[in-house]
């Protein structure tokens, strides 16, 4: 199922909620309809929150099912029982957009070029699975530029033929190019999706509705 939404009145709704397969996390002030909405159209748990004192949850996030990382400036003192058995790693680095800086789904994760050796590292251990560094159509805010689930993705239009092969195999799904929000290559800020559905900006027009329907469900 797919629908359209918006967070805070944008419809850039990836900068301001991160999802997966079982949890959504969305800002503390959204009204008490998005928690209906969100089990409906994606079957999770809607879990209202802020990180970092700040709704940009999904700039600040991301997460599989076997982890989930946050800037190290956001650890609030947040309970352990909102992430479930996940892996919770707080990365210390320069780079701490790590919605944006980072792409996962349970079977690879992709990440900026300028992540430490050592992040690297931290981010493979916590999220459970191989992990490159690389670009998705020249851009390196890989989580801002892609959306995957683990049934399929959606990329910059950017990207090249050799690129979204390569993506294709390193996430075990078929990676499509594609636009939201009129437009938009930052498909990864105007998109949340997991496998069961798909929420989208509400400026999305029908024929992109179409091909992130066909690229992620």
């Amino acid at each position: 199922m797919i629908k359209k939404l918006s967070i805070l009145d944008s419809d850039f709704i990836g900068v301001y909620s991160r999802v997966w397969e079982d949890i959504a996390f969305i800002p503390k002030t959204m009204p008490e309809s998005a928690e209906k909405e969100f089990d409906e159209i994606l079957g999770v748990k809607a879990i209202r929150t802020i990180i970092d004192n700040s709704y940009l949850i999904g700039c600040l996030s991301v997460m599989n099912s076997n982890g989930i990382i946050l800037s190290s400036s956001a650890d609030n003192g947040t309970s352990q029982k909102i992430y479930g058995d996940r892996n919770v790693l707080f990365l210390k680095d320069k780079i701490n957009a790590i919605g944006n800086d980072i792409i996962t789904n349970d079977h690879a994760a992709m990440i900026h070029k300028s992540f430490t050796e050592s992040s690297k590292k931290k981010i493979e251990d916590a999220l459970g699975v191989e992990v490159v560094k690389d670009t998705i159509g020249g851009v390196k805010t890989v989580g801002s530029v892609g959306v995957v689930t683990n049934k399929g993705m959606l990329v910059s239009p950017e990207a090249t033929e050799e690129e979204l092969k390569k993506i294709s195999d390193l996430f075990k799904v078929n990676a499509k190019p594609g636009t939201a929000n009129f437009g938009s290559i930052f498909v990864g800020s105007s998109i949340l999706a997991n496998s069961k559905g798909i929420f989208v900006g509400k400026s999305t027009t029908p024929i992109e509705i179409g091909r992130i329907d066909d690229s992620l469900s």
